[in-house]
């Protein structure tokens, strides 16, 4: 198999009880191991077997596109949490939130409300485009900032299986807890302006 699941840089009860042992079990263990090992079936002995997975979510659609979206997308949720992380942005990437949005706490707000009101499944995303310009962008299903040209630096799963374990029908309180263990260390580190 070409593309495989990266162990996460944390133990799985690290990051309660924002998420739970058994969300992270299930989400990340057993649904993001579907979307892999899928994708790794679709591209067998096609011309996107030799692609690196952001080549493929550029490249595909239908079906392939949506395993390696999807495969794409949590990989790059889980891996901008910590439980010990950096708890605000700094540099330049503090500098842009505050420009264009006016404050942190007003850039948090905007981006739970893009969370909050994503009708179904899907995403909510921080980007950047190629002079630093910061946006918001809701996505449905494996929509991915990729596919338009953007570099994602922050996203927040807002399909049912990231938070209904814990949260039943509690989105809004789940997005808002999420910032107790956003690493803005990592989110930075994607930022490079």
């Amino acid at each position: 198999m070409k593309f495989t699941r990266p162990r996460l840089p944390y133990m799985a009860s690290d990051l309660e009880p924002v998420i739970s042992t058994t969300t992270i079990d299930y989400h990340y263990g057993k649904h993001e191991q579907a979307y892999i090992d899928n994708l790794n079936r679709l591209i067998e002995g096609t011309e996107y077997e030799d692609m690196n997975l952001e080549e493929i979510i550029r490249k595909s659609s239908g079906g392939l596109f949506n395993n390696a979206s999807q495969a794409w997308n949590h990989i790059f949720y889980f891996f901008q949490f910590s439980p010990k992380g950096l708890k605000e942005p700094a540099g330049s990437l503090a500098e842009k939130i505050t420009e264009q949005f006016g404050s942190l706490e007003e850039f948090k707000k905007k981006f739970e409300e893009a969370g909050a009101t994503i009708f179904g499944s899907g995403w909510v995303w921080l980007s950047c485009d190629d002079k630093g310009t910061l946006y918001i962008s809701q996505g449905s299903n494996a929509e991915n900032p990729i596919t338009s040209g953007l570099t994602p630096l922050m996203v927040f799963d807002v399909w049912e299986h990231a938070y209904y374990l814990d949260y039943q029908n509690r989105r809004a309180e789940y997005l808002h807890r999420l910032w107790d263990i956003v690493d803005w260390d990592v989110i930075g580190s994607r930022y490079n302006f």
